[in-house]
């Protein structure tokens, strides 16, 4: 079973190496070194260390978070949550303005199947050590009924938190929590837009005028707007062995991308036009973009029909692959 993983991700691979346009890389990517990350299937730009992000494996691990320094690619601290009881399918990162560093433990193996899923919080340290910490730990359910999801979103402005389900029984969506969660009670969250794609990560811009979520072999672009996201538009993805976890640069600037597999890469694509949050625009002296780049690569080429097409395949083989990999975690 193992080996046709292998083959089938070795075929999408090489099918977009042949039709994926050329990234804008503004920012040097890395590669995980730590033999303990084989699973990273979150990303987050740390607010209080410059050039580290936090990441963290996907089931069968346990309470542990990572700093990851971007210079070497080494692990420069393990953080253990305590108090958060067993965790099941951890799946997103986030960073709040509030200093704190959100754990979403709300993947769902079993197809939506579970009652509940849990939100921990942790505060960011201010020194990179290995510390074990207590975590609070919020219990999640979804206003519509049980969900399968893989992003977890904090606003860095309001300080709410958003779900993003994956595209399965009539689409996903993006969810919103409550203005404040609270560790006493069952926190609802509550469908607020639709969201075409099989997001397995999104992320918030620095300035909160952007979200972009990603899925295994595209991403898109959305403005934020009067607490709703408005879609302008494509963005590049690079090739990975799966595509599960994306965040902003410090600046705003770049997307980091980061897959599952041991000694996987986090990967640039540099944002141009109107994909750019407004910070980073007004920056470079109020150079504004417009809805055109919707449909373009990162580096405003158009996406010819072969890429899209290619696409369409990649995207097909690798569903089959995660349903494969999921099965093989169910029969372990």
């Amino acid at each position: 079973m193992r080996s046709l993983l292998c083959a089938a991700g070795a075929a999408g691979i090489v099918l977009c190496t042949a039709i994926a346009p050329a990234a804008a890389d503004e920012s040097d990517g890395f590669t995980l070194t730590d033999p303990r990350i084989t699973e990273s299937s979150g990303l987050a730009a740390s607010r209080a260390h410059p050039g580290v992000y936090w990441t963290h494996n996907d089931s069968d691990d346990g309470p542990f978070v990572y700093a990851v320094d971007a210079a070497s690619g080494k692990t420069l601290a393990t953080i253990t949550l305590r108090g958060v009881g067993d965790p099941r399918d951890v799946e997103a990162i986030s960073v709040g303005a509030d200093g704190n560093v959100y754990v979403g433990d709300v993947g769902d193996n079993l197809g939506g199947s579970w009652n509940h899923v849990w939100i921990y919080r942790f505060p960011e340290p201010k020194q990179l050590r290995s510390a074990t910490v207590t975590a609070a730990q919020f219990t999640v359910k979804y206003a519509d009924g049980p969900r399968d999801a893989e992003a977890l979103m904090v606003h860095p402005k309001t300080g709410r938190v958003y779900l993003a389900s994956k595209k399965e029984g009539g689409g996903g969506a993006l969810y919103e929590g409550p203005a404040r969660l609270t560790t006493s009670g069952t926190n609802t969250f509550r469908k607020v837009a639709p969201i075409d794609l099989w997001v397995t990560d999104g992320a918030f811009s620095p300035d909160g005028t952007r979200l972009v979520m990603r899925s295994y072999f595209g991403a898109r672009i959305y403005r934020w707007q009067d607490g709703r996201p408005k879609d302008i538009g494509s963005v590049g993805v690079p090739i990975q062995q799966q595509g599960e976890s994306v965040t902003f640069t410090a600046d705003g600037r770049t997307l980091m991308y980061g897959s599952e597999g041991g000694g996987s890469e986090v990967r640039p694509v540099g944002l141009t036009g109107d994909q750019l949050p407004e910070s980073a625009k007004k920056d470079e002296g109020g150079a504004a973009g417009s809805d055109a780049n919707a449909g373009q690569g990162a580096d405003g080429s158009q996406l010819n029909p072969s890429f899209t097409k290619g696409a369409l395949v990649l995207g097909a083989a690798t569903v089959l692959v995660v349903a494969l990999r999921r099965l093989l975690r169910r029969r372990r």
